[in-house]
């Protein structure tokens, strides 16, 4: 067979970010998976975005990924979250057609140049000298390659739970990747065990909306994607762009019906090992943990525009068949539901992080790359984001350049790789704006001025693409510049502007639309365009948090300061009198690169870091 530069494994949202990465690289690339029409399956939730979820959507776009075009293409509902809120922590989603979702992406994948695509299983590594140098699939196919990239999902030894009754599968329709969890023990690496877990879907038309609370789309030019139009390619768009969602309440007697049916719930029986998340719990974990709540929230949503499912946002579990069936028609409005997939649990294989560099290759094998839920983590974007850094670096790594990591200054999917690969796993990890340390300057809005210069150096980002977020920032630069120096009754006028709230409508002429508290021939005239329109947006947050942006950018200096004090790949812990036994031996687990990421592993005192300063200051002086 042809050889390629990358071989990425599994096509779900990490594999299509790391293939089209690698591809934008110039990498040859192949992308292998089980089944071609289940390319970037919305195996839950088919919804894009969300808390500290849609800003990584957008740092995927802002470096030329397909995440957030394809999600504009395919959105059936945008809301942006959390506007009650201050803006650090707005956060854009998207309701998707799942299908047209999955052929927008398929699409794109089949128009990239550079990316091949097959159909098959794969089902071990070829290794010369302890390096990777290829694959192996059901066929008896030997691929040799450059690079590998995993993101196997949760096909890795995947087992369904339906009930007591349990299935191998890697979800629901879909056969598990059985031979590669024996291959990656192989290559001497540590798996364990996770869990997850889906609602029941059902009929629209079985569903009484009548007494459940309308949540329609929001009247907005927000989207995912920054770039515009005619830079973006023709994909399949959804037939609407405004259907509603719906929230009602579970009741008493729902709470009743799992309590007397917990003996067959997997998990409280023991038969499930793998560990689930806190922050989405199943049903059962609801009403266990929380018992004096007496009802808890659902949504129903469209899984489409062009189809009569919906899904059941707040009621994932694994209890049987006929115990879900009373289960949902126990809540108002589905007394008459009609099921069409059931719920489940899904237990899986995972790689514990530690065991990669913050580039996501993996320690033992520097042409090896992991992302996604085989590293840990849940959600979609969460792998999206991971997909785009290990595809990169697998193409750098080809191409005999250095890997380069995000820092968790410079954005949300640094924070989370830095986590997974510094901290302990103990359930499936998912992003929160309160993970992030300098969530102002890592906002949804600014996505673009934050990463477009290092997508540019990167080669992840076309040269159209450059020149159009030039013409922004240029327009952006100019406008603040002004605003910070033209005054009015004393103050400049980005103080002023801090006074109309960052959602006041846009001047289309100027002192027509907006009551400005200063005269408004003072303000730079803006063009009643996408771009004119988004100048005025971040204007208005800028002037907002002008203040505690430039002290978090000071915080930001002292860090890197920190992450400039590397440490050695073969530093001796040993050495260093003083450390206690438990933080010698986790600095050895994770071998951190720069002392700022040492002192961010769970367990590793202030002390502990002034006495690896003094050590790193010595070993400098001895060899300068």
């Amino acid at each position: 067979m042809k050889q390629y530069d990358v071989v990425v494994i599994g096509a779900g949202h990490a594999g299509c970010e790391a293939a089209f990465a690698a591809a934008r690289l110039g990498a040859e690339t192949l992308l292998i998976t089980l089944n071609l029409d289940h390319i970037a399956q919305m195996s839950c939730n088919p919804a894009i975005g969300g808390i500290a979820k849609g800003q990584v959507v957008r740092e995927i776009d802002a470096m030329g990924g397909a995440m957030g075009v394809v999600t504009d293409a395919a959105s059936i509902q945008f809301r942006m979250l959390n506007r009650t809120k201050g803006p650090a922590v707005w956060s854009p989603r998207s309701q998707c057609d799942k299908v047209c979702y999955q052929r927008g992406m398929k699409y794109l994948l089949e128009q990239t140049p550079g990316i091949d695509i097959l159909q098959a299983e794969v089902t071990g590594f070829l290794v010369e000298k302890e390096r990777i140098v290829g694959v192996e699939n059901q066929f008896g196919d030997q691929i040799r390659c450059g690079a590998v990239v995993i993101t196997t999902g949760t096909f890795l030894r995947g087992t369904l739970h339906y009930g007591l009754r349990h299935f191998p599968g890697g979800r629901a329709g879909d056969f598990p990747a059985t031979s590669l969890s024996g291959a990656l023990e192989n290559l001497g690496l540590r798996l364990g065990r996770l869990k997850t877990g889906t609602p029941p879907r059902i009929l629209a038309k079985t569903i009484d909306f009548s007494g459940m609370q309308l949540q329609p789309s929001e009247e907005t030019e927000e989207r995912f994607s920054h770039w515009s139009r005619k830079l973006s390619p023709a994909l399949p768009e959804a037939v609407r762009h405004d259907l509603p969602c719906y929230q009602v309440y579970s009741t008493g007697r729902t709470a009743e019906i799992v309590r007397e049916n917990l003996q067959y719930s997997p998990m409280y029986q023991g038969i499930i090992k793998g560990i689930g998340t806190r922050y989405c719990p199943s049903f059962e974990d609801k009403i266990v943990r929380f018992p004096q709540h007496p009802r808890h929230l659902l949504y129903l949503e469209p899984e489409g525009a062009q189809t009569d499912e919906f899904y059941i946002n707040g009621i994932s579990t694994s209890l049987p068949p006929e115990v879900q069936r009373q289960m949902v028609r126990s809540v108002p409005g589905l007394e008459h539901a009609v099921i069409s997939r059931y719920a489940y649990a899904i237990e899986y294989d995972f790689l514990y992080p530690d065991q990669l560099e913050r580039s996501l290759r993996v320690k033992r094998y520097d042409n090896l790359f992991t992302a996604g839920q085989i590293n840990g983590t849940s959600g979609y974007e969460e792998a999206a984001g991971q997909g785009l850094v290990a595809g990169m670096n697998a193409a750098k790594a080809v191409a005999g350049h250095s890997p380069v990591e995000l820092g968790r200054d410079r954005s949300y999917i640094g924070v989370m790789i830095d986590d997974l690969t510094t901290k302990e796993i103990v359930e499936p990890y998912r992003l929160f704006t309160s993970r992030a340390e300098y969530r102002l300057s890592l906002r949804q809005d600014n996505a673009d001025l934050r990463l477009t210069e290092f997508a540019r150096a990167n080669g992840l980002l076309p040269e159209s693409k450059y020149r159009e977020f030039l013409k922004f920032k240029e327009m952006l630069d100019s406008t603040l510049t002004r605003c910070r120096s033209e005054k009015s009754a004393g103050r400049p006028l980005l103080k002023h502007l801090a006074e109309l709230g960052p959602d006041a409508p846009f001047p289309a002429e100027r002192g027509t639309a907006t009551p400005l508290p200063f005269p408004a021939r003072l303000l730079p005239e803006l063009p009643d365009t996408p771009m004119g329109r988004r100048v005025w947006r971040e204007l208005l947050v800028e002037a907002k948090y002008d203040g505690y942006l430039q002290r978090e950018a000071a915080e930001i200096v002292r860090l890197h300061r920190l992450e400039h004090l590397e440490i050695p790949s073969d530093f001796d812990y040993e050495a260093v009198r003083g450390l206690s036994s438990e933080s010698r031996a986790k600095l050895l687990k994770v071998r951190p690169t720069t002392l700022a990421q040492a002192g961010r592993i769970d367990g590793v005192t202030p002390a502990d870091i002034a006495l690896l300063q003094v050590k790193l200051h010595t070993l400098a002086e001895k060899h300068s």
